[in-house]
């Protein structure tokens, strides 16, 4: 089968090679082509009707352009990855871009292999990351997560926990008095755990003891985190309320006490970390700390650098809070 090419478009459409070049790139007499609606239109239809499709390798030639828009998400998934995956769906939709997800793939091999328009990276702390990054941002538009890099060659997005932890920890200790923690194993090794720091810091201003047997670890996975959160419900005497380090993993441990017939939050109350969509979409909805609109504002700002590489590497932050919803309300 002989694949249509841009004349065989034309000769459906009656117009030249150069009017189908032009409305394929979206060049119409809107910004200046003096190639009106109706003929726009007919293009359109002749393209569809003889099942024409662009050649996405001549097109970036010509234009500089891939039309692709490169996500590395180390855990799929996680309600965190989701979200952003679903949010950049939604804004690349009517820009013309096409997103291309790179699940638990490492990214440092990825992009010496794959070109796109942009690619954003949730993950980047391995030692020498700093630099292999400004390395690859000369030859692409990277956006990068990070709560500790600069933007040399590349932007990052910096979430600022700032004291939403803090106000989590303390609105569970308002009215617990046996808080647990779900946490990574990695955590405990960390010489000062952002998140394991701020529950050690919350029982401290509460007056309340440490209990080893209210601490929880898990390896990284859905269900190493249903496991720890099972571990914890099912003690003598278990926690009343539990501060998780994620929200992937206090959606874990609503499951767990939903499955060992536990109410939430009468029973235990739960607050995650993240404020991922599919956590305040739950049922109980979930009470967590983060940023205020974090994964729109996340794809709207990856459709602008994928259309203007230019414009100056810069840190976008966007500030945390705690967001009080049914599986920790306000009065327990």
């Amino acid at each position: 089968m002989i694949r249509p090419t841009i004349k065989t478009v034309a000769a459906e459409a009656g117009v030249s090679t150069a009017t189908v070049s032009y409305v394929l790139a979206g060049r119409t007499r809107s910004n200046g082509s003096g190639i009106s609606a109706a003929t726009a239109e007919r293009v359109h239809a002749a393209a569809s009707k003889v099942g024409y499709r662009p050649n996405q390798a001549a097109r970036t030639i010509r234009t500089g352009k891939s039309n692709l828009m490169m996500l590395s998400l180390t855990m799929l998934s996680d309600p965190w990855s989701l979200s952003v995956s679903k949010a950049v769906g939604a804004a690349v939709a009517s820009a013309g871009i096409t997103p291309m997800i790179l699940a638990d793939t490492d990214w440092r091999t990825a992009i010496k292999r794959q070109s796109a328009d942009v690619i954003f990276i949730d993950a980047a702390a391995n030692e020498g990351d700093a630099e292999l990054l400004t390395e690859l941002g000369r030859s692409n538009n990277l956006v990068v997560f990070s709560e500790t890099l600069e933007p040399n060659g590349f932007d990052v997005i910096r979430s600022v926990a700032g004291t939403s932890m803090d106000a989590a920890m303390d609105h569970l200790t308002a009215t617990h008095t046996k808080v647990a923690c779900l946490t990574s194993r990695n955590s405990l090794q960390v010489p000062n755990p952002t998140r394991y720091g701020a529950y050690l810091a919350g029982l401290r201003r509460a007056g309340l003891p440490f209990r080893e047997d209210l601490i929880a670890t898990f390896d990284g996975d859905e269900v190493s985190a249903y496991e720890a959160a099972v571990s914890l419900l099912q003690q003598p005497d278990p926690p009343t309320a539990i501060f998780a380090t994620s929200d992937f993993v206090a959606m874990a441990a609503i499951n767990a006490a939903q499955r060992m017939r536990l109410a939430v939050p009468d029973d235990v109350a739960v607050i995650g970390v993240g404020n991922t969509l599919q956590g305040e979409a739950m049922a109980p909805s979930l009470s967590s700390v983060g940023p205020v609109d974090f994964f729109n504002r996340l794809a709207e700002f990856l459709v602008h650098r994928a259309t203007d590489g230019a414009a100056p590497h810069r840190v976008l932050e966007f500030p945390w809070q705690l967001f009080v919803r049914e599986s920790a309300p306000l009065t327990p």
